[in-house]
């Protein structure tokens, strides 16, 4: 591959800040031929941790709420903000707030930013096995929640289908298959209909 140079920023204006959830800056940058670009949108919003819970009998912890994003009532798997800066930490309290689990094993399944051009925080994915109840949930959010565990071939299926509106859901549903299918958990809770991948 041919090495590319990075854009350099020449100079940042803050056009709005709603600190702690949004700040939005215009970005003055120099390209790498040295042309200049004012002005190009850069967003700034705080980190999370989203967790793809696996319990013993194979079923995936789903969290039903209301998402404003979507304006709609919504299934995606536990997700909270990076408050301590640790996404294992944040992934393990909000686990345990969110679905009233702990997990056994955590597999790390990547980081990435929520919009390749203007940014916004990372997202940490995590799979969790061998999740267990040990207290009931308890969010604390604004919206009303419903955990709902279903089987893994129910959760591929509507993964398959485009069900999971969220983008941050459908990146970490994804590398959760992903990680299952190589270790063998899709194979044995699908019947050997593992997918291709």
């Amino acid at each position: 591959m041919k090495e590319q140079v990075l854009w350099k920023t020449i100079r940042r204006t803050l056009l709005l800040d709603r600190s702690p959830w949004l700040k939005v800056y215009a970005d003055d940058v120099e390209l790498p031929g040295g042309k200049i670009v004012d002005g190009y949108i850069h967003l700034e919003t705080p980190g999370y941790a989203m967790i793809v819970p696996l319990n013993e009998k194979n079923q995936i912890g789903l969290v039903r709420s209301y998402k404003r994003g979507v304006d709609a009532i919504d299934l995606q798997p536990p997700a909270g903000v990076l408050e301590d800066h640790d996404p294992l930490e944040t992934a393990k309290r909000e686990l345990l707030e969110e679905t009233g689990c702990q997990a056994d094993d955590w597999f790390p399944l990547g980081k990435v930013v929520l919009h390749g051009n203007y940014g916004g925080g990372n997202a940490h994915f995590f799979l969790a096995t061998g999740c267990r109840q040990v207290q009931e949930p308890d969010s604390g959010d604004l919206e009303e929640q419903e955990v709902v565990w279903l089987p893994i071939d129910q959760v591929y299926s509507r993964f398959v289908r485009g069900e999971f509106r969220q983008m941050g859901a459908t990146a970490a549903l994804g590398l959760a298959f992903a990680r299952m299918g190589e270790s063998g958990i899709m194979t044995n809770s699908m019947g050997g209909d593992r997918p291709n991948g």
